[in-house]
């Protein structure tokens, strides 16, 4: 076997193979696009090199053939609540069926992670923010991932565990059918938000994104960065990102509430990239651009996934959550736009996020397992503490 470090162009393209042939046999597999993998070992692409650096490897059996990968990162604004010691990670991790090739991939990334200062190592996680490749997949094979999330063969659990990593969080993915009626308590909400004066929820217009993207940085900023597990967002940041959206967002589906015109909450949904990206192989030329504006001018896109949802604190306990998704159910609820619906993680750290989904009446869909390794075998490990509200 040998460990090569991925070091030019061709190592760079074996390194996005591997996850392509390793998963070839599930047909729910759906390959990410190269040049937003590529993108993430790009300093000119990813801004979190400012904090840190990277290093990726790929194995060969004697006969060449791609058997794994796995990528290593130190990141300083990495948050570790209740962590008083440098931890690093790991991620894009991909092996075949064999212990030793994926003990010789891990070890590969603690020498190098402990010559940088660390002392321990999350993993799978990925070098940036948490919306994509973050967690390893343990439950939900059977339906296709929805964009950004991390796929994988069953049998990974087992070649990290038989490591010594251990969980650190799970993370929950719930379900619904677009078109399930919504519990009674949502209506009720909604009627009484209705006949209050200055409450108001509509959803977005693509004309004006720029105001939009003002009201999700005072909700966002307002209702997650104070927890700490999320950094401040800036009006700048969020147009870019919408500007980034747009050709793909369906304002129908991106929500906000308002208290005499101060945004109070949101609600933001977008159909799934993955719907259209799985018939691109990971290409994104002028070919696949054109073939996915044809598909959503026809509707085709039929799943919905959850981006962001927040309350500001003032209002967390009066039901304006469900006088907003109220509103948006009556507005996209039996057109046929959409079917399924599928919300993004929330890790079993945060039970005030997971009670929200249930109370949607979302089934949980999948399980992730974000998984700790201690390079000291005596300190005792912690898991993940339990979200604080305020």
């Amino acid at each position: 076997m040998q460990l090569i470090e991925v070091t030019d162009s061709k190592t760079a393209k074996d390194f996005l193979l591997v996850n392509a042939l390793l998963n070839k046999n599930n047909s729910s597999y759906i390959r990410p696009l190269d040049n937003e993998v590529n993108d993430v070992f790009n300093p000119a692409k990813n801004k979190t090199y400012k904090y840190g650096e990277t290093r990726r490897w790929i194995a060969k059996d004697g006969d060449g053939n791609l058997i794994g990968r796995i990528a290593a990162f130190t990141n300083s604004k990495y948050i570790n609540k209740g962590t008083d010691f440098a931890t690093g990670g790991i991620g894009f991790f991909d092996s075949v069926r064999d212990q030793k090739v994926a003990d010789a991939l891990f070890d590969t990334a603690k020498s190098w992670l402990q010559e940088k200062g660390m002392e321990a190592m999350d993993g799978p996680i990925n070098f940036g923010d948490r919306d994509k490749w973050w967690g390893l997949m343990v439950e939900g094979f059977d339906s296709e991932p929805m964009y950004g999330m991390s796929f994988n063969p069953d049998y990974y659990q087992e070649l990290f565990t038989n490591y010594g990593f251990q969980n650190y969080y799970n993370q929950y993915y719930y379900y619904m059918n677009v078109d399930d009626p919504l519990p009674a308590r949502f209506p009720e909400r909604h009627a009484k938000f209705k006949a209050k004066p200055g409450y108001e929820a509509r959803h977005a217009k693509l004309s004006e994104l720029d105001k939009y993207a003002g009201d999700f940085a005072t909700v966002y900023n307002a209702a997650w960065a104070q927890h700490g597990e999320a950094k401040e967002i800036t009006k700048e940041q969020v147009v870019k990102l919408f500007k980034t959206m747009k050709p793909i967002m369906d304002e129908r589906t991106v929500w906000f509430a308002y208290y005499k015109e101060d945004p109070i909450a949101m609600f933001i949904n977008i159909p799934d990239l993955n719907q259209y990206f799985k018939h691109f192989n990971g290409k994104f030329g002028w070919f696949q651009k054109l073939h996915l504006l044809w598909m959503k001018k026809t509707g085709y896109n039929k799943r919905l996934t959850g981006l962001a949802f927040g309350v500001v604190p003032k209002y967390q306990a009066l039901g304006i959550d469900s006088f907003m998704i109220q509103e948006c159910a009556l507005l996209i609820q039996g057109k046929g736009w959409y079917t399924q619906y599928e919300m993004g993680w929330a890790g079993d750290w945060n039970p005030k996020m997971i009670n929200i989904y249930k109370s949607l009446g979302g089934i949980q869909s999948r399980r992730m397992i974000t998984f700790r390794y201690l390079f000291n075998r005596d300190q005792p490990f912690v898991r993940h503490p339990e979200m604080e509200y305020k």
